[in-house]
């Protein structure tokens, strides 16, 4: 009822561009929170200006890829955007309301369901690039045996075969007890023919391992932060291959050697993927390797941390 008043009171009043300080104040990246059936779900929104007086961005939910925000309106003192659904049950568009309050959001969303539930925005941090830097030990996370130095969830179906880590089944994700800020990663996998995955930096930043064999290379695809940045050529190999990355992450900015090929160098990772465990961008975060999509085997997980000298 609530969203249709307001609805109403548009027709009334009628669109006022978005100028001057606050829009400018509005532009940039957000690092949001959804309150949504009692859990506190992350999400990313970015908004930036087109011409004069008109704001778009992108979105990123709590699963899912980012999706371009069309044009986020304002009317009196609230801002408002709608998107389709992607992932999500049902086929109501997702309708976002949000004022400015001091330095941050605060908003409601109507979900597909047609359930409104509340929301926090705060400005996402500059995470800073150095080039003077060093590297500390190597760590093996998969030490061959079995799993120790991940947390064990209910469901767990990943398991070590013949010195092999496993999940041969979709079931939960696997997460590092051990956190990590800037480090090289060096992985080893495979997995079967139609089979999807992937590996979370900082449990934030999803590089996408998926059979895409053969494909245009994109952003959703093989060697992909998801949905995000695109590969510059798709070097995935036949399913049932065993696979690397080696990936490099210093602030924001990522360098991904898929199969020995530089494929995305020195980009910069705005926002977080779907399926991120946290929005606490500034600080360190786990490994979360994705089991809750189909299977996958890795028989190396190497990490070295890096720090600035």
């Amino acid at each position: 009822m609530k969203i249709r008043v307001f609805y109403s009171l548009i027709l009334v009043v009628g669109f006022l561009t978005v100028r001057g300080q606050e829009g400018h104040l509005l532009e940039g990246r957000w690092n949001l929170t959804i309150s949504q059936e009692g859990k506190d779900l992350p999400s990313w929104l970015e908004i930036m200006h087109s011409g004069n007086n008109t704001l778009i961005g992108r979105f990123t939910y709590a699963f899912g890829s980012a999706r371009p925000v069309a044009e986020v309106k304002k009317f009196d003192e609230v801002f408002q955007f709608e998107i389709p659904p992607q992932w999500e049950p049902g086929a109501s568009d997702m309708e976002f309301q949000f004022k400015m309050v001091g330095d941050g959001l605060e908003g409601t969303m109507v979900y597909t369901n047609g359930k409104t539930y509340s929301w926090t925005g705060k400005k996402a941090p500059d995470l800073p690039y150095y080039e003077d830097y060093k590297l500390g030990k190597k760590i093996d996370l998969f030490n061959g045996k079995n799993l120790e130095g991940w947390e064990i969830k209910e469901g767990n179906q990943w398991k070590v075969v013949d010195g092999i880590l496993t999940s041969d089944k979709s079931g939960v994700n696997l997460v590092s007890d051990e956190k990590f800020k800037d480090f090289k990663i060096h992985v080893e996998f495979r997995y079967p023919k139609g089979s999807n995955s992937g590996l979370y930096l900082r449990g934030r930043y999803e590089v996408q391992i998926a059979d895409n064999v053969g494909l245009p290379p994109a952003s959703i695809y093989f060697g992909g932060v998801y949905g995000l940045l695109a590969p510059n050529e798709n070097v995935a190999m036949r399913a049932g291959e065993w696979q690397t990355f080696d990936i490099t992450l210093i602030g924001r900015r990522v360098t991904i050697v898929a199969n020995g090929k530089t494929v995305i160098d020195g980009q910069n990772i705005l926002g977080m993927t779907g399926g991120a465990l946290d929005n606490h961008e500034a600080e360190p975060g786990p490994i979360l390797i994705q089991g809750d999509h189909g299977p996958v085997e890795f028989r190396a997980i190497e990490i070295t941390p890096i720090s600035q000298k």
